[in-house]
Order: structure tokens, then C-alpha cells, then sequence
């Protein structure tokens, strides 16, 4: 078929009226002869151009719906998103913590027994290691010696204690019979029975008397000190006790035994080698007490507080709910854009166009450990504090929020049960206490079962009936 034959065609297809009446649909064949011959073909040749036939309104009207819900979708949940995190702060940059304690020596030597190996666990008292113990079981035999000698001292002082006593009783005795001869030698002076040499003599006996009991009772009290005696304990015996005593405490330092329960850890160490005095052999990881660490922004700390408990959601546990309580916020963060210069501070020229806020770790003390579900210290988490505090909705909004709606918003943050006995909390008054008609200072537990009791007789009250008049 020839170009010009198609192209003639479908122009008069296209010029042809939707609706032609009679008359021109008989007359349409004899003028396309005069122009045409195409016209003569059959209607197998013939090609026919589709006609797209205008969408539906319906459609319209449902795809407009549909995209104006999605808008509307997405804005209701942004806004239920930040009522959540609002009320409910969150953060995942939080890590399990425990503590950890370094496993040492407190006597010097090598050692000559390993009870453990790395990653095992471990009780209160579970024998870790020995150091040999030779030369301090020696040392604790010659205390032991010394102590005995000791006691063999001790009875000889207070036999020299009982000698000088007798010498004091010797030398008064003489000074008494010196005074008397003195006194008798005195009235036979003026008779010319004795000579004054001779009562000069008998003096001088006297004086020495009397110096011969001083140096007596001298003696007799040097004896009592060297004795040591102060009330009831004896300093000497004391002394070579303690000793014997620090030997003992040396002889049992040889045994190094867990003072936690937890589990071994950097254990690199083997039979042989000299452990010193003080110095780490391997470390132990307390799982008595754990707690987590959560960087929370310092804009989200407003709503934080000691005591409020928390969810935990731990990486290696999908699904697992934890609990914490909340122990305490940081109070101070290092900053290295400040120093100082002498007596200036020293603040670094810089510019940021987008201020970050800042992190403050708080430290959260969890539920004790499951064996279904242990714990492992660095494990990453993710913590949603509980707040007691009750958001309302703001006024700008309340025209375009139902009045359903806004109820259900409202009870989102129900403040959370106060545990006095949850660890880590501290003193915090729960909120929203009626303090009227309060004289002095009341326990928080006794303001909450007052509130309960109360709430109770409330809800169990029947209803006062209204008085019924009978009909006449």
C-alpha cells in the first residue's frame, strides 16, 4: 500500500464526524472514489487508530482520599511520635556496666598452684591461687618461738619484781634501826658516854639508810617496766602476740581466694610465675551489682529523676524487657574548648552553625542477672526512663484534637509505682500529694496507702439511693 493511500485515509477518518447523518454516509463513498482509489480496498487492509477513553471520576476522587490520609497518617504519627519521646526519653547509647576487681597478691613469691582459667565463674571464697609458702610458714615458726621466750621472760621479771620488793622491806628496815641508834646516841652527848664523831657517824648511817630505800624502790619500779604490765595485757607478750599474728595473716595471704562472686577475666598467667606484692594478676567482673550507663541529651535531663524506673531493652536479647530504677544523673562533663594560659582562660576560635547538645551519663541499677538471660558488661542497650510527669495538650492544638482523643493522650504518661525498696532510689516524694491538714513531715509509703484506701472506700461506696415518693 502506498504512503499517500494511508495518509489519505486516516485524514478522512479523522475529519469524518462522530455521528454522520444518512445522506453523508452515502455520499462519503463517491467522493473518496474521486480522490481516492483507496477506498476500494477491503476491509482486511484497513487499519484502525485507538481512542483513549478519558479516566473515570471515581478514581480521581479515591486517589485524592488516599493521598490526603497518607498526609494526615504521617502528621498524626509525628506527633504521637514526640508525645511519646517527650514523655517517655529514650536513648540508645547506653552500656551494661559492672564492676571489676583486680585479683592481687598480698605477699610476694611464686606460684605454685592455679585453681582457675579464663571466663570461668566463681563464688565468695572459691580458691583462685597459691603462692608458695615456705618461707613464711619459717617465719611463722620463729614468732611462734619468740612468743614462747617471751613468756619465759616474763615470769623471771616478776621473780626480779619480788626480789627488789624484798630489798625495799631490807633497806627500811636498817633506816628505821639507824634513826632509832641515832636517837639513843643523841642523850649520852652532854655526858661525855660518846663522842661527837660518833653521833656524826650514827647520821651518816641514817642518811644512807634512807638513800639505800630510794634506790630499792628504784630498782623495784625499773623491774615493773621491764616487766611491760599496763592494767590487765602485758606490752611484751602483746607484741610477740601481734607477731605471731602478722605471720598467721602472711601463711593465709598464700591462699588468694575470690572476695566476689563474678566471673575470671584477662587471665594471662600460669604456674611459676613471681606474683608481687599489690600487683594485678588478673581481674574478676562483679555480678552482684550491675548497672547501666545511658548518655542521655541534656534536653531530655528536665524530665529525669532519681528513682523513676526504667525499661531496658538489651541488643542480645531482641524482645527482652529489662528492668532498672534510675540512681542518679552526671553533674559535670569535661570540655576541651576551655584551658587556661597562666591566669587567662584560653577559649579556642571557633564557629559551629549547629550546636549539638550535650550527653549526661545516668546511671541506672538493674534487676539482679538471669541465668536465662545473662549479663555481659559493655553490652549495648537501649533505656526509656518512665517519667511520672502528666503532659497535657498544648492549647493551639486542642481545636484540632477531639475531645477522645485528647483523654487517651492525656493518660499516656501514668506515673510510675513508687518502690521505696527498689535499690538505688533515693528520697523522692511522689507527685501530685495533697499536702493540706499536714502538720509534720510523712512517709511516702503512708501517703500512698492513705491515697489507695481512700480511692477504695471511693470506688466500693454504693450509691445513696434518691428518697422515692409513693404515687397516691
Amino acid at each position: 500500500m502506498h504512503a499517500w493511500t494511508v495518509a489519505g485515509v486516516l485524514s478522512s477518518m479523522t475529519n469524518a464526524p462522530t455521528n454522520p447523518t444518512p445522506a453523508a454516509t452515502d455520499a462519503a463513498p463517491t467522493a473518496a472514489s474521486a480522490t481516492t482509489p483507496a477506498t476500494t480496498a477491503p476491509k482486511s487492509q484497513r487499519k484502525s487508530v485507538p481512542i483513549t477513553p478519558p479516566p473515570p471520576s471515581h478514581k480521581k476522587i479515591l486517589g485524592r482520599i488516599f493521598g490526603i490520609s497518607m498526609v494526615v497518617a504521617a502528621l498524626l504519627l509525628s506527633f504521637l511520635t514526640w508525645w511519646e519521646l517527650d514523655i517517655r526519653p529514650r536513648t540508645d547509647d547506653a552500656y551494661l556496666r559492672a564492676n571489676i576487681v583486680g585479683i592481687a597478691a598480698n605477699v610476694s613469691g611464686y606460684i605454685t598452684e592455679l585453681n582457675v582459667v579464663d571466663n570461668q565463674k566463681v563464688n565468695v571464697g572459691d580458691l583462685l591461687f597459691r603462692v608458695d609458702v615456705r618461707p613464711y610458714q619459717a617465719e611463722l615458726d620463729l614468732a611462734i618461738a619468740n612468743l614462747g621466750l617471751v613468756d619465759l621472760e616474763i615470769i623471771a621479771l616478776k621473780d626480779a619484781i619480788v626480789q627488789r620488793d624484798a630489798d625495799i622491806v631490807s633497806a627500811e628496815a636498817k633506816a628505821l634501826y639507824d634513826v632509832q641508834f641515832l636517837a639513843r646516841m643523841e642523850p649520852l652527848l652532854p655526858r661525855q658516854f660518846v663522842t661527837p664523831d660518833q653521833i656524826d657517824a650514827a647520821k651518816r648511817n641514817v642518811r644512807a639508810s634512807d638513800a639505800m630505800v630510794q634506790q630499792a624502790k628504784a630498782a623495784a619500779a625499773q623491774a615493773r617496766a621491764n616487766l611491760g604490765q599496763l592494767g590487765d595485757i602485758n606490752v611484751r607478750r602483746q607484741k610477740a602476740q601481734a607477731n605471731v599474728v602478722e605471720k598467721q595473716l602472711n601463711v593465709g595471704y598464700c591462699e588468694v581466694r575470690s572476695s566476689v562472686a563474678g566471673y575470671v577475666t584477662n587471665f594471662n598467667t600460669s604456674v611459676g610465675q613471681f606474683a608481687q606484692i599489690g600487683v594485678q594478676v588478673f581481674a574478676l567482673v562483679d555480678t552482684s551489682n550491675w548497672y547501666l550507663l545511658a548518655n542521655y541529651q541534656e534536653t531530655d535531663l528536665r524530665g529525669i529523676e532519681p528513682g523513676m524506673a526504667v525499661e531496658v531493652y538489651l541488643m542480645a536479647y531482641p524482645g527482652v524487657r529489662f528492668h532498672g530504677v534510675v540512681q542518679g544523673v552526671g553533674w559535670a562533663l569535661y570540655d576541651p574548648n576551655q584551658g587556661s594560659n597562666g591566669v587567662l582562660p584560653t577559649v579556642s576560635p571557633t564557629l559551629d552553625w549547629v550546636r549539638l547538645a550535650q550527653r549526661f551519663p545516668v546511671r541506672i541499677v538493674m534487676d539482679a542477672s538471669q541465668d536465662a538471660h545473662p549479663y555481659r558488661m559493655g553490652a549495648t542497650a537501649t533505656a526509656i526512663v518512665e517519667t511520672r510527669q502528666r503532659r497535657q495538650v498544648p492549647d493551639i492544638l486542642k481545636p484540632l484534637v477531639p475531645d477522645a482523643l485528647e483523654s487517651w493522650l492525656e493518660t499516656l504518661a501514668v506515673p510510675a509505682p513508687i518502690s521505696p525498696d527498689s535499690p538505688g532510689r533515693g528520697n523522692v516524694e511522689p507527685p501530685n500529694v495533697p499536702t493540706k491538714n499536714i502538720s509534720g513531715p510523712v512517709a511516702p509509703d503512708k501517703i500512698n496507702s492513705s491515697v489507695d484506701s481512700a480511692a477504695a472506700t471511693h470506688s466500693t461506696a454504693p450509691p445513696t439511693a434518691a428518697p422515692v415518693t409513693p404515687n397516691p
